[in-house]
């Protein structure tokens, strides 16, 4: 397995984290009778800011997975995988991981430099590809 690999391995289990970081909280927030429901209604109750935070960190990861994933593929596939697209890999992984508990936690401005560093990995990974 490519270091890329790996790290994209590593990046779905932190998705994985981040879900029950989320899932928790809010069921007890909205109630199982919300959230076992069709949701066709709004819930009664709001999450939490704290909570809120939790979701919108989580779908911030599903955008920035997409990206990373593509750009593992690509490397993969056409078998370029160096240092430099694994030190991009273990890039983004690192600030995945950081900025869960930077957003959940309202780090401001770290959390936008966190977010950054994650998405100029994977975009160098990909240019270095097409190089």
């Amino acid at each position: 397995m490519t270091p890329e690999l790996y790290a994209l391995a590593l990046a779905i289990l932190v998705q994985a984290v981040q879900f029950t970081l989320l899932a928790v909280p809010a069921n007890r927030e909205l109630g199982t009778e919300y959230t076992l429901s069709p949701r066709d209604e709004p819930p009664a109750d709001q999450l939490s800011r704290q909570t809120s935070r939790a979701q919108r960190a989580l779908n911030n990861h599903f955008e920035g997975l997409i990206l990373f994933t593509a750009a593992v593929v690509l490397i993969t596939v056409s078998d370029q995988s160096t240092w430099f697209t694994a030190l991009c890999a273990w890039i983004y992984l690192a600030a995945r991981i950081a900025y869960v508990p930077g957003y959940i936690r309202g780090w401001v401005p770290a959390r936008s430099y966190i977010w950054a560093a994650g998405f100029a990995a994977t975009i160098l990974m990909t240019l270095a590809a097409l190089i």
